[in-house]
């Protein structure tokens, strides 16, 4: 039996993953309501294939309480949030789960850690809890990362066919923890040790970080001499060894986002590249409130509050708000006492901004400027709503005469 530790955006798809594989599988959340939902047969968030998969995962089993169990494998899936000061990795839970997992695990079981961390967390933190409670590592408990690989909005896909490194003290209990994976993944699983399992998955948002920052680099230069920077990256990415990402109001989610600050936290006097990155990355959301004060002056648009942002998720056709533009876009009028912009999104039910409407239609009766923050399907199917509107698209998605651009 497998006890996924964490039942939120990573650990419930990797639960159903393995109990519709044919793993016997228990999920473990300290959220009651959350595991009370689940056990009612519904999932707790919006995911292209997620109930689907549920229900294959009921028909193979699975079950969900907010206790641990005594079983011989565990997938810690719990956040790493980082200090915003300090930029370094908060393992509170991480370390919290692995300490209930030692009051139940039997002598030998093996503790897999998805959660992102940074490159040497497991060292720091969590062996010395291990050690400190008389526990012998690779004896009475074997330690494993399995970074996750998956993005909101294609979850599923990737579970399936990304592929997987396994880090781990040895290479018995990697090969070990490789064959559950292999009980569902149809890509390659790389496995090598704990320190590099971490090292790579920081790298790999990095990478992405960089990149985007790059983008976003573009945009502003573009936009100061007057040039088309989606032309300019466009036709810079038909040389075949380049690869420029979209510009953006901004990066959001659990990974992009944060990650690359593991490394600045840890490495501040080496990764300077990438702290610079992120902090042009996180002024995108100042960017474009700027622009829209300058839209709106050009447009004889003089009342903020007849302006509009479409989009409080941090990515298109997801109910996922963490880190999202948006949000921080909002908290950034809202430190200049500015009266809050209204706000739509298709796939935020619950009221959690002020202004925030959840009928296109009627936010869009009542703004005299849209501001697409997300390129949900909704709105391309719906552009011919947007004529007669002041329109600014951060996300070269709408097609209209007129039409702003970063």
């Amino acid at each position: 039996m497998v006890n996924v530790i964490g039942l939120g955006y990573i650990g419930l798809p990797t639960a159903l993953m393995l109990a519709s594989h044919g793993v016997e599988v228990v999920g473990t959340d300290y959220n009651k309501e959350l595991v009370a939902t689940l056990n009612a047969g519904k999932t707790t968030f919006k995911e292209d294939g997620l109930d689907e998969l549920f229900a294959d995962a009921l028909k193979g089993g699975i079950k969900f309480t907010n206790d641990y169990q005594v079983t011989d494998v565990y997938i810690v899936s719990v956040p790493t949030p980082y200090d915003s000061f300090s930029k370094k990795i908060d393992a509170k839970y991480v370390v919290s789960a692995v300490k209930s997992v030692m009051a139940v695990c039997p002598k030998g079981a093996t503790v897999v850690i998805e959660s992102t961390v940074s490159p040497g967390t497991i060292d720091k933190f969590v062996r010395p809890v291990i050690e400190e409670n008389g526990f012998v590592i690779g004896r009475d408990l074997n330690l494993v990362h399995a970074p996750e690989r998956i993005i909101p909005g294609n979850m599923v896909y990737e579970l399936l066919h990304n592929n997987r490194t396994i880090g781990a003290d040895s290479k018995e209990v990697g090969e070990k923890i490789k064959e559950l994976y292999s009980s569902f993944c149809l890509g390659e699983i790389v496995v090598t040790d704990i320190r590099t399992a971490e090292m790579t998955k920081v790298v790999e948002n990095t990478f992405r970080a960089v990149n985007i920052a790059f983008a976003n680099e573009l945009a502003k230069i573009c936009r100061q001499d007057d040039m088309d920077v989606y032309e300019i990256i466009k036709i810079c990415n038909m040389h075949p060894r380049v690869n420029i990402l979209q510009p953006g109001p901004g990066v959001g989610g659990h990974c992009i986002s944060v990650d690359p600050w593991f490394l600045v936290g840890d490495y501040p006097s080496l990764a300077l590249l990438t702290n610079q990155s992120m902090h042009i990355n996180d002024g995108m959301p100042d960017f474009v409130l700027n622009r829209i004060h300058e839209i709106m002056k050009e447009n004889g648009i003089t009342d903020i509050s007849r302006v509009g942002l479409y989009g409080l998720t941090y990515k298109e056709n997801v109910d996922d708000c963490r880190e999202s533009p948006t949000l921080q876009l909002l908290e950034s009028q809202a430190r200049h006492l500015a009266a809050p912009l209204k706000t739509y999104d298709p796939f935020i039910t619950d009221d959690i901004v002020p202004n925030q409407y959840h009928d296109l239609d009627a936010f869009l009766n009542d703004v005299d400027m849209v501001v697409v923050m997300v390129n949900h399907n909704e709105i391309k199917e719906n552009m011919q709503k947007l004529s007669g509107k002041v329109v600014f698209d951060t996300r070269k998605v709408v097609d209209l005469p007129g039409t702003y651009r970063l």
